[in-house]
Order: structure tokens, then C-alpha cells, then sequence
């Protein structure tokens, strides 16, 4: 077996000797180099886990022919003797756009939008470009090539980081001797994806997050639909897409959430994406694990902010001041959780900053073996390349550093960089380290001389006693030439001499300020090692990091609350249900529900909580609100029913915690009102510190938001041009969608083959009855308009909201069935509620319409308890009936009354318990429960206050201290989050 073993070698190796070439050579004489290169007595990291001593690397035309410690070396070898060196494989960057020229944003020509593709022949999206392919593009860039190779890098995966669908990406040796033909190791590396439109392209849609996610959804299925043959015309796009699927697919997510969002797309459609992370995977480490995703990590953690103003430093928020703390540790936690991760000099504005960057991460808690394989095997995995790069196995590319020791160590210096087995010179290998602390003999003289920095490029300071020197100093073929003056009289002093790094002395010729000529001598007394704060290796011991909470803002919880049972005795409870308002009454809430409500409940072993002089209701329901999102309108079509709000959730928003302390459990978040039929709802409960997912209702209720009046027709958005123009048009869009919808829904029906449209889909669903619509509105003759539309296609709308004129057609309404969501008391802020009255919602409730109170504004949502309380001036309405308006009516509306929205036993336990009647303006939430987990507490939120201010502080104190260290520091900056309403953009 072993002999057999022994003939194959042979004969790869006669192959590879023997191997024609068949460019011609026009220059000199043809010959091919048949020598080997062997380096010797090297510390050599074949992969980050097998390492070996005194080891051999043999190579030839490129490659790796052998390595370990007892290699037979050819004759015909040059023998390289790195005693004392270590090697390991060159790096890899797979997040790239080396020798790639990127497209450059064109300035506007047009006045109008445009919203059809500019492009035949093509997907009808314009930002859907598989077809593009880098290699294309690509043109070997050698002074880049060296920024790189001079970090350590010797394959990049570059590629057009344009558009939502990008096309292929290429895989270059950074070769800078050889042609394209010998560097480039696969013209089609890998299919690049993300959430960004294309910057040259201007088609119109998507405008925003969810129509991005809705696009790359429908473009998935009509690939699916075209591979079938069903298509009619050819699709370049479609069939480049279809080519690409067996590639690594790379997305751009640069987010721990839109790193969700993009596998719950590729989880739909049986695609594991490599996914680009954004540095705060850390802070929702369980939620990305589960992924299952391998990710490329920047590594370009924020620089400390310049808090030595009071007045600047108040404007940087605590979720600011965390992430410069804890995202260095971020590959750290990655690698404990067996995340596969590689990096990436992605974001850096520099390669020369990987290094520093690398060595934060390193302090952090990285380890060395997790960090080199996160910048070989990892990355050469991922490409599917792991048998030609990304370690020194045999016939592996011969591609690997030279250095005086541990590689991540900060005193170690890399000196060449092999690629493709060419040698590129970082730091001259034969130049004595000289770095160090020396006494300096100079006439019996004895000064103290540091030199520190490259051995190549050297730096020094000199001093005796407590007299300091400027000093300057080369240090070339192992000559070092120091020069320096006295500052009084500005004398002169000239040093030339030779360094011995066997004996660590420099020696030679001293020029003396009056010209005569002597002797010196320096012996180095301490080795060199760099005191700077970020190199002090992996020690965390002097690391200060804050602590994570859920959600990682203030106001987080250090761990997520769990439920409880608990007992509220002697509660004057508001059950919303015809028992009414109940005095001294207890409330047992067990395993998330209402268990069990009378007097004098006794329970053993319960948190029982006194009640007395108190008042327990039910969570208040927000039937429309736009907090807690990352987008609220997709404005590129007027019809984009596809769209879901609940694919851009926002967990972190503090305006869940606010309104947590205003007493509201739930919310619908409604899509805006750019469009006549705009996106579907999410239904959330606000549990504070859960993620996206965990915050919508399970089995949920489908819902979708339509609007009518002065948004829609874009009477407001000069920049707009689409259709409709008019209210008549606006009623011609509905039409037209229904009869689309209804035609979609009977060919679907028939068995017959069909595209499916997740669009159509959707108003299929409201014909069906599936789905219910929430109706922007104003005006009595639109809201006319749209009850009679609904009933030509034998619907039922399900709320109009706003509905400020829905006094003048309550008959109507009541007769139709729609519900009514409103304000208590807005008007006159645009035109089209000129008309609005307080009485509103009163005279609806009169005609029998369930109508609720809701917010559309984060401030108004988290006083909606007050809200209510208007009806009872405008009106005359009894406490409790106002109080149903923002409790059951909401409920009803959404069809979620069996689940919340009173006190009823068997129903979740949503509750808030008041310091005073719940509708006056004096009246404070003081615990605010969901399914029996406790997400606000008014005694909690004062000890949150005081502990945020304390977090500042030594926050504060840290960046001060990383400030006077010299490290580099970045302007204090105010990120605030924008009050979506309906018509935000």
C-alpha cells in the first residue's frame, strides 16, 4: 500500500514537472524553473490545529509538494534556513472589491420617478442582476495588491457590491508577477446578494427593507416558474439566477436582524446563505446561532467617542457607549457558541488597520487558533476551495507568511508573504531585531536608549537622567544611523555602527558636535516588548465590558423575565365584560392566563401582590400604530399588498418600553399610506426584550392596510408621479386589483399551471375572507367609495381607521359591518380633516359601531389612557364604555377578543395595574404584564434610571481613559430614532 501511495506522489509530481504550457513566450529565452524551494527549521501551522516543530516546507511551481520534519529534500532544492521563524498559510478576505471598479451613484435627470425596468430582456426588476459577473469588471490592481499582501493576505474574493442581486464574484491570488490568467482561481466564485438597492439603477421599487424582502421572494418563485418552462419570453436574468444556485450564496445583511430576516428567505426557499454580518451579532448570540449560517465578520469596531465635552458627551446614546465597549468581543462570543465565522477588511478604510483591529479582538478573548481560522481554513471552506488554499497541505497553493514568531503576537514581525510561491518582501529577514532597551556608552557617558516600532523602520527615544533627546534613527543591512542634539546649544551627535544579534550589542563610530571622532557601544539590558493598551495580547483581566441585557438598550433586563404566578388581592377591577367594574375584588393570574377572579382568593406559595385602593384592567390595544418598525411604507407601486410589516419589526425600539409604561400590551403595526392598497399588518404583543419573531401573535389574524384621500393620490409628494393622481383613480385601483385578484383566484382554483404572485395571493385572501382590511380615511364620499367596492366583490371592510368623517355615514358603516378606529381629538392639521369633530367616536358608538381609540403617533400611543377619557367630556360616554375603546373594541377589531382585551378568566394574562382610575391624567401604570411575565415595573424603572446614569459614567470614564491613552477617538454624534406616522418615507 505504502509503495502504491508512493508511485501516485510520483506521478502527480512527474505531472506537474512535465505539465505543457501552451502560452507562447515572446520575451527572452523559454524555460521553466524546475527547482524546488525548501524552507527549513520553521515553527509551520499547517492548519490553525496541526502544527509541527522544526518542520520543512517544500515547494515547487507554486505549490505545496510536502511538509513536516523528516522530508527528503531534492538535489535540486534551494534551502531556506528559518530557524527561530514560523510559517503560516496566507489570509483570506472573501468580502472584497479588489480590482473591481464599483458603480458610482448617477446624478437624477429625471423629475419623475420611474417605475418600470429600464432593461429588456431582463427580470422586471432592474436591481435583480445575476447576470452581472465580476470578472467582467476586473482589473489587477498592484498597489492595492501590496496594502494587502503587506497585511498578510494573499486571496481575496472581490465582487460589484451593487444592487439587491449583484451577480458572481471572483477569486484572485494577490499575484503580483503573473498574469490574470495564473491569479485567478475561479472567475465565478460565488452569487452575491443583499438588501440595498442598486445605486446607478433608478426603478423605483423597493423603496424600503420589506420590499426588498418581498422582491428577492417573488424573484425566487418566478425562477422556480421559469425552470418549469412556463414562462412565455426569455429572462436573462432568471436564467443567470438559475445557472448561480449551486454557488455559495453571500449576502449582505451588515445587521444581526437583517441577518434574520435573510435566512428566514433562504430557509423558505432551501437556500443556506454565508451570511455579512455588521459586528452586533453578539448582542442576539442564541438567534444567530440558530441560523446555522457560517458569517463574515467586519472587524472594524468603533473607534471611543470624544467625551471630554459634557455638553457633547449627553448627546451619545448608551446603546452607542455599549457598542464601542462590547463589539470587539463580538468574533469572541461567535467562536464560543460554535459560530463559523471568517473576517473581513470590509468597512476598513485602510488594510493597514487589520492588524490593530485584529488585536483588540484578540484582547477581547479570541483566541489565536479561532482567529487564524477565521482567516484561512474558514473562508476557504466557505468558497468550496479548501483543497487548493487556506492551509499548506500537500498541493495546496503555496501561499503563506514568514515571521519572527507568533503571528498575532504584536512584537512579532511578518517578514515575506508567498503567493502562488512568490516571495513578496514585507521586512527584510536578515535585518537583527534591534527593538529594545540599551545603555549607550559615549565617552563614559551612559544614556538610556529605547528603540521601539519595525525593526525595519525603527523609532527611539534617548534620555539621561531626567534630560530627554531628540533623536533620529535608520536601521538598514543591520547599520544603525542615530543622530542627536543637545537642546540648549543644539550640538550634534552622529552614530554609526553595526548591530550583533548574537551578542544584542550595536557598535561602531561616534562623531562628536567639534568633529573629532570616537567610540561607542550599546548593550541591550531589556527586551522589547509594546506597552500600548490595545497590544497587550489575549489578557482580559484588565477589560472592563458591561454586561448584555434584553434588548440590549437602557432599560434592558439583565436576564428575560419569566412568568409568574401572582395573586392581586382587593383590585377595583375593570373586566371590559358585563360584569362591569368589580370593587375589592382578587385576580389570580396562573401559567400566562387569568385563572381565577372573585374574593378573598387564598393561594399558598404565590406572589400576592395588595391591591387596595388600586385598579387591575386589561392591557390596552393599540389598533393602529407604526412604533416598532424599521420602515413603515413601501412606496414604489401603488399596490403592494406583498409587502409584510412583520418581516421589519423593530424589538429595540424604546418606544415598546414607553408605551409599556403607558399601559398598552398590544399593538396592530400598520403599514403607511403612500399606496392605495399598501402592505399586510403585524399584530404584536410588546414583550420588551424578545426578539422580532417573539413579539407577533402566534396565529395571528391576517390583516393588510388600505388607504384612501390625500396620501395616496400623493397631493403632498411633489417628487412622486405614479398613478393614482385623483380619488376617481384611487377607486379605479381597487377595482382593477379585485377583478386581477378574483381572475388570479379561479385560475388557482382550476388545477390549471400558474405563477404564483404574492400579491395577488393577498388580495385573493380578502376576497376569500382570509384577510381583513384597516382602512385609512377621511372623507365620507371615499369611505362611501370603498364600502361599495368591497360590496361589488362581496367583502366586508373590517375598520376603517382615522375615520374623521365617519359621523356624517355612521348609518352606513352599521349597515356595511365595519368597525371604526379613531382619535379622540385631532383635526386641522391637513386639509382633508377640516371636517373632524370630538364627537367622533361617540356617535358612532351610538349607531352601534365598535369603535376603538388609537394613537398612529408613538407619543399619543403611550397616553391612550387618556385618550379614552376625552370621550367621557366629548360625548358623554360612561368610564367603562370609554375604557372598552382602547381595551375589547380594539380587540373585536382585530378579531384578538378571545385572547385579550378584559378580565375574563381563560383569557391571556395581559394586565395592567393603575395607582389610580385608569382614565385620568394623574394615573400611572405600575406593573404591566404579558401572559404573566412582568415587562414593566414602576419601581424597577426608577432603580433602570439610576443604574443607566451609573452604566454613563463609567462608560464615559472608559472613553476618557482610551483618549488619554492616544488612541484614536471619533466626534461625538446623536443617534435618534425618527416617529414613523403614516405618511413617513
Amino acid at each position: 500500500m505504502k509503495m502504491k501511495f508512493l508511485g501516485l506522489c510520483l506521478l502527480w509530481c512527474s505531472s506537474t514537472l512535465f505539465a505543457q504550457d501552451y502560452f507562447p513566450e515572446n520575451e527572452g529565452v523559454k524555460a521553466t524553473n524546475k527547482n524546488f524551494t525548501a524552507f527549513t527549521n520553521a515553527k509551520i501551522y499547517i492548519t490553525p490545529e496541526e502544527v509541527i516543530q522544526n518542520g520543512t516546507l517544500l515547494i515547487q511551481n507554486g505549490k505545496v509538494i510536502k511538509s513536516g520534519t523528516s522530508i527528503s529534500i531534492p538535489t535540486n532544492s534551494v534551502i531556506i534556513d528559518l530557524k527561530g521563524k514560523s510559517i503560516y498559510p496566507s489570509f483570506i478576505d472573501i468580502y472584497s472589491t479588489f480590482g473591481v471598479e464599483q458603480p458610482k451613484k448617477s446624478p437624477s435627470t429625471r423629475r419623475a420617478a420611474q417605475y418600470n425596468p429600464s432593461r429588456e430582456g431582463f427580470y422586471w426588476n432592474d436591481h435583480i442582476m445575476p447576470e452581472n459577473s465580476a470578472n467582467t469588471k476586473f482589473k489587477f490592481d498592484a498597489k492595492k495588491a501590496k496594502e494587502l499582501v503587506d497585511v498578510g493576505f494573499g486571496v481575496v474574493n472581490s465582487h460589484i457590491q451593487d444592487g439587491i442581486v449583484r451577480g458572481t464574484g471572483i477569486l484572485v491570488a494577490l499575484n503580483s508577477t503573473d498574469n490574470d490568467a495564473r491569479r485567478i482561481l475561479d472567475d465565478q466564485s460565488a452569487q452575491y446578494l443583499s438588501f440595498s438597492k442598486s445605486v446607478q439603477k433608478k426603478q423605483a421599487y423597493p423603496t424600503s427593507l420589506m420590499g426588498s424582502m418581498a422582491l428577492l421572494r417573488q424573484m425566487y418563485s418566478d425562477a422556480k416558474w421559469y425552470s418549469q418552462g412556463n414562462a412565455t419570453t426569455k429572462d436573462q436574468s432568471l436564467e443567470a439566477l438559475l445557472k448561480n444556485k449551486t454557488k455559495v450564496q453571500i449576502f449582505e445583511a451588515k445587521d444581526k436582524d437583517n441577518a434574520l430576516r435573510a435566512d428566514k428567505i433562504g430557509d423558505a426557499y432551501g437556500i443556506q446563505y454565508t451570511i455579512l454580518g455588521g459586528g452586533n451579532e453578539y448582542e442576539n448570540i442564541e438567534d444567530i446561532k440558530a441560523t446555522n449560517a457560517t458569517y463574515i465578520l467586519p472587524i472594524n469596531f468603533p473607534d471611543a467617542y470624544d467625551v471630554s465635552n459634557p455638553y457633547q458627551a449627553k448627546y451619545v446614546t448608551l446603546r452607542d457607549m455599549r457598542n464601542w465597549n462590547q463589539a470587539p468581543s463580538n468574533p469572541k462570543i461567535l467562536a464560543e457558541n460554535g459560530v463559523l465565522f471568517s473576517l473581513t477588511t470590509h468597512t476598513l478604510k485602510s488594510p493597514s488597520l487589520f492588524k490593530k483591529k485584529l488585536a483588540k479582538a484578540i484582547k477581547h478573548g479570541l483566541s489565536k487558533t479561532a482567529a487564524l481560522k477565521a482567516l484561512t481554513t474558514t473562508p476557504a471552506e466557505i468558497l468550496g476551495k479548501s483543497n487548493i488554499i487556506g492551509s499548506l497541505k500537500t498541493g495546496r497553493q503555496a501561499n503563506f507568511l514568514i515571521t519572527s514568531g507568533d503571528l498575532f503576537d504584536t512584537n512579532t514581525t511578518l517578514y515575506e508573504n508567498w503567493v502562488q510561491g512568490r516571495k513578496n518582501v514585507i521586512n527584510d529577514i536578515t535585518l537583527n531585531d534591534i527593538r529594545g532597551t540599551y545603555d549607550l556608552d559615549i565617552g563614559g557617558l551612559i544614556y538610556e536608549l529605547k528603540i521601539k516600532g519595525n525593526p525595519s523602520k525603527p523609532s527611539a527615544e534617548l534620555k539621561q537622567d531626567t534630560t530627554k533627546f531628540k533623536v533620529k534613527i535608520t536601521h538598514t543591512n543591520n547599520w544603525l544611523t542615530l543622530s542627536f542634539a543637545e537642546h540648549k546649544e543644539n550640538k550634534q551627535y552622529r552614530m554609526t555602527g553595526i548591530t550583533h544579534s548574537n551578542t544584542n550589542t550595536i557598535s561602531g563610530k561616534l562623531v562628536l558636535p567639534n568633529g573629532k571622532e570616537s567610540a561607542f557601544k550599546a548593550i541591550k539590558i531589556v527586551n522589547y516588548k509594546d506597552s500600548k493598551e490595545e497590544n497587550k495580547g489575549a489578557n482580559t483581566s484588565n477589560l472592563t465590558i458591561v454586561p448584555i441585557t434584553f434588548p440590549n438598550v437602557g432599560y434592558g433586563f439583565n436576564s428575560k423575565p419569566k412568568k409568574e404566578t401572582t395573586l392581586f388581592k382587593n383590585a377595583t377591577v375593570w373586566t371590559g365584560e358585563n360584569e362591569g367594574i368589580l370593587e375589592n375584588t382578587d385576580v389570580l393570574i396562573k401559567d400566562g392566563k387569568i385563572s381565577k377572579i372573585g374574593k378573598n382568593l387564598n393561594f399558598k406559595g404565590v406572589k400576592t401582590i395588595d391591591a387596595t385602593g388600586k385598579h387591575l384592567t386589561a392591557g390596552i390595544i393599540d389598533e393602529h400604530t407604526h412604533i416598532a418598525a424599521v420602515a413603515i411604507n413601501e412606496a414604489g407601486h401603488n399596490s403592494t399588498a406583498e409587502v409584510k410589516m412583520e418581516d421589519v419589526v423593530d424589538s429595540e425600539d424604546i418606544n415598546i418600553y414607553y408605551n409599556l409604561a403607558g399601559g398598552v400590551t398590544s399593538a396592530q403595526l400598520l403599514h403607511g399610506s403612500a399606496n392605495p392598497i399598501g402592505g399586510r399588518s403585524a399584530i404584536l404583543k410588546l414583550k420588551w426584550g424578545e426578539t422580532a419573531d417573539k413579539l407577533i401573535y402566534n396565529n395571528s389574524p391576517k390583516f393588510i392596510k388600505f388607504a384612501l384621500g390625500e396620501n395616496v393620490k400623493q397631493s403632498n409628494w411633489q417628487s412622486f408621479s405614479r398613478f393614482p393622481q385623483t380619488r376617481m383613480g384611487v377607486e379605479q385601483v381597487f377595482m382593477n386589483y379585485f377583478q386581477r385578484g378574483k381572475e388570479y383566484d379561479a385560475l388557482k382554483k382550476s388545477g390549471q399551471p400558474y405563477r404564483y404572485d404574492e400579491e395577488m395571493e393577498v388580495i385573493a385572501e380578502i376576497l376569500n375572507g382570509e384577510r381583513f382590511i384597516s382602512c385609512h380615511s377621511y372623507v365620507q364620499s371615499e369611505i362611501n367609495m370603498l364600502m361599495k367596492v368591497a360590496d361589488k366583490f362581496d367583502f366586508t371592510v373590517n375598520t376603517f381607521t382615522h375615520i374623521l368623517e365617519g359621523y356624517k355615514v355612521a348609518d352606513k358603516m352599521k349597515e356595511h359591518g365595519v368597525g371604526a378606529s379613531t382619535f379622540s381629538d385631532w383635526w386641522a392639521y391637513k386639509y382633508e380633516v377640516n371636517d373632524a369633530i370630538p364627537y367622533n367616536a361617540a356617535i358612532m358608538q351610538s349607531q352601534g359601531i365598535t369603535v376603538a381609540i388609537n394613537s398612529d403617533d408613538a407619543e399619543m400611543s403611550r397616553r391612550l389612557n387618556q385618550e379614552a377619557g376625552k370621550t367621557v367630556k366629548y360625548g358623554g360616554m360612561t368610564e367603562l364604555e370609554a375604557w372598552k375603546m382602547v381595551t375589547i373594541n380594539p380587540a373585536k377589531l382585530l378579531h384578538i377578543d378571545h385572547r385579550v382585551g378584559s378580565i375574563k378568566e381563560g383569557k391571556d394574562a395581559d394586565i395592567v395595574l393603575w395607582n389610580d382610575n385608569p382614565l385620568s391624567v394623574y394615573a400611572k401604570a405600575e406593573k404591566t404584564i404579558i401572559e404573566g411575565v412582568t415587562y414593566f415595573d414602576l419601581q424597577t424603572d426608577l432603580q433602570y434610571r439610576k443604574a443607566i446614569q451609573k452604566e454613563r459614567n463609567l462608560l464615559i470614564g472608559l472613553m476618557l481613559q482610551e483618549k488619554a491613552g492616544g488612541a484614536k477617538t471619533q466626534e461625538p454624534k446623536q443617534t435618534k430614532k425618527e416617529h414613523h406616522h403614516c405618511d413617513s418615507l
